[in-house]
């Protein structure tokens, strides 16, 4: 049975440090985010490990796994946002295409962005915005396919970058809270957004349902990492 590889305690004490430093050293203008995710925790698990201070910004993330299907998490996406007593500055459905049909796919889509809610959408799988991190795809892949593609690629990093003979070798675990770091340490974010946005200008229409494969995850990301121009404008005017 294969090793899991685990992120050490000196790159996550490393990690929290400049958390620590960063939060003394600014400003803060509190921004809010509610990500409601299709998955329990492979994606709240992916987004809560986001720096929570950036630039000028301390955030507050608050993520919620539902476990609902397309048009139903957006529906309590909206209800999350409309009951809290907290106003969200930014607010996200999370949710893959998977084996969902067109309809529901696409009115999902529709139905979000006419209450005002951004749509971090994959087709077909979330793990296309790993994959991402390592290698340019263009034609479609099963999850089962995008899973042994990112041990192949961590696995493949892994090796270049050790002299040891008696390797970890990395498996793929849905559900890991370490995913972020791992991709953080072998992977390239910054690669990921520019590889999304060729995929995304790849599709023209508004049929959703056969952009595959296509990811719109980079645009949170963006606004996680502080880059998201909108996003800050919007922010500066909230607090002028």
């Amino acid at each position: 049975m294969a090793n899991i590889i685990k992120i050490d305690n000196a790159i996550l004490k490393r990690h929290n440090r400049v958390e620590r430093k960063r939060r003394e050293n600014t400003k803060e203008v509190r921004v809010y985010f509610l990500i409601v995710c299709e998955g329990e925790k492979t994606e709240p698990n992916y987004f809560k490990s986001f720096k929570t201070n950036v630039k000028s910004f301390v955030y507050t993330i608050k993520t919620i796994g539902e476990g609902s299907n397309t048009k139903d998490l957006v529906k309590r996406t909206i209800k999350a946002r409309d009951k809290s007593s907290q106003k969200y500055d930014s607010v996200w459905a999370v949710f893959d295409r998977d084996s969902f049909s067109p309809n529901n796919f696409n009115g999902a889509i529709y139905l979000a962005e006419s209450n005002g809610i951004k749509v971090g959408w994959s087709n077909e799988a979330f793990e296309l915005w790993y994959l991402l991190h390592f290698q340019y795809r263009n034609t479609s892949m099963s999850r089962d396919d995008y899973k042994k593609a990112i041990e192949n690629e961590i696995n493949a990093k892994i090796v270049a970058n050790s002299k040891s003979k008696n390797l970890k070798k990395f498996v793929y675990k849905k559900n890991s809270p370490e995913m972020y770091l791992i991709l953080e340490k072998y992977g390239d974010q910054k690669q990921a957004v520019l590889w999304s946005e060729k995929l995304e200008s790849n599709h023209l229409c508004n049929n959703f349902s056969i952009h595959n494969p296509c990811t719109r995850i980079h645009l949170l990301v963006e606004e996680l990492n502080g880059n998201s121009e909108e996003l800050n404008e919007q922010i500066k005017k909230r607090n002028e």
